[in-house]
């Protein structure tokens, strides 16, 4: 068996121990910038990034993104936070602030195809991936001797239809209250609505097509009998409606009649995994504002 040894790198938010992530959603509407800025501004915050889009400037939806240093952050986070509600109340808004060097912990599952999973471990080892690996959880045993090389735990639930709610309680079980995100790399169960409102856009699913299209199985081989020119694969939040939560990330590439079923897989697997690790990026990044079906990434 080979084993990793993953390299200890000092992390992007490591590099900046306080710095922190400020997203904002609400109705748009002057002001909103310059009330932002002030309040960090008063509290001996400096502002090293700030990104900001508006729906509608007449009445629409307005999101922002604020990265900011303040020194002895740790220390003064709950206080920045609670005086910030009265800014947060007068302009209705939903946010949140993050801590930018406490890394979200993840919980990938997997079937059998390992070609995502792969992607986000090499990433993680490589230090692109600012997150903890805090478990893989499959209902298959293919990958335990390879994920467990890398010194993750590796948890294997079984599922079938008539376990699939006994298999759920496990998996919650085993993930308990301190994970930040679920990612469904490729893995082939579909989760249910308990499972899914535990963790509302927080679990981030890869399809293989870029959405909507070719619903249903074999969507390689529709896509061969129908001639595309042009395959994909879509990241996306997972929702109560079958493949149909909002998009985070999409990619394609172009194909051909020269193009045979294995071929258009082989690329297909390259671009989901691409996809699925930019999708993971942002989220752990803090990049992403979801507004009913649809989501806002400030890439």
């Amino acid at each position: 068996m080979e084993i990793h040894v993953k390299k200890e790198q000092p992390s992007a938010s490591g590099l900046h121990p306080n710095r922190a992530r400020m997203l904002i959603s609400c109705p748009d509407g002057p002001g909103i910038v310059a009330a932002v800025s002030r309040f960090l501004f008063e509290h001996g915050a400096n502002i090293v990034q700030s990104d900001q889009y508006s729906m509608d400037p007449e009445g629409g939806m307005f999101f922002m993104r604020v990265e900011f240093d303040l020194d002895h952050l740790d220390s003064k986070l709950p206080e920045l936070e609670q005086s910030f509600r009265e800014v947060a109340d007068s302009f209705d808004m939903q946010w949140n602030i993050y801590h930018a060097a406490r890394k979200k912990r993840l919980a990938i599952f997997v079937s059998k195809e390992d070609h995502c999973l792969v992607e986000l471990l090499w990433q993680w080892q490589a230090g692109d991936l600012d997150a903890d690996i805090a478990m893989v959880v499959s209902n298959h045993l293919d990958m335990k001797d390879y994920v467990e090389s890398f010194g993750i735990p590796y948890h294997h639930i079984p599922v079938t239809a008539d376990t699939k709610p006994e298999a759920e309680k496990r998996q919650l079980e085993v993930i308990g209250e301190d994970i930040d995100v679920i990612i469904l790399a490729r893995y082939m169960q579909i989760i249910s609505p308990a499972f899914i409102e535990f963790y509302r856009n927080r679990i981030i699913n890869i399809h293989h097509s870029f959405l909507p299209a070719f619903v249903g199985g074999k969507p390689y081989a529709q896509a061969y009998n129908r001639g595309v020119k042009i395959i994909g694969a879509t990241a996306h939040y997972v929702t109560e409606e079958l493949d149909g939560g909002p998009i985070i990330e999409q990619d394609v590439q172009r194909v051909s009649h020269r193009d045979d079923v294995n071929e258009l897989k082989r690329i297909g697997r390259t671009i989901e995994r691409v996809v699925l690790a930019r999708a993971v990026k942002w989220h752990i990044e803090d990049r992403i504002l979801v507004h009913n079906n649809k989501t806002v990434v400030f890439s």
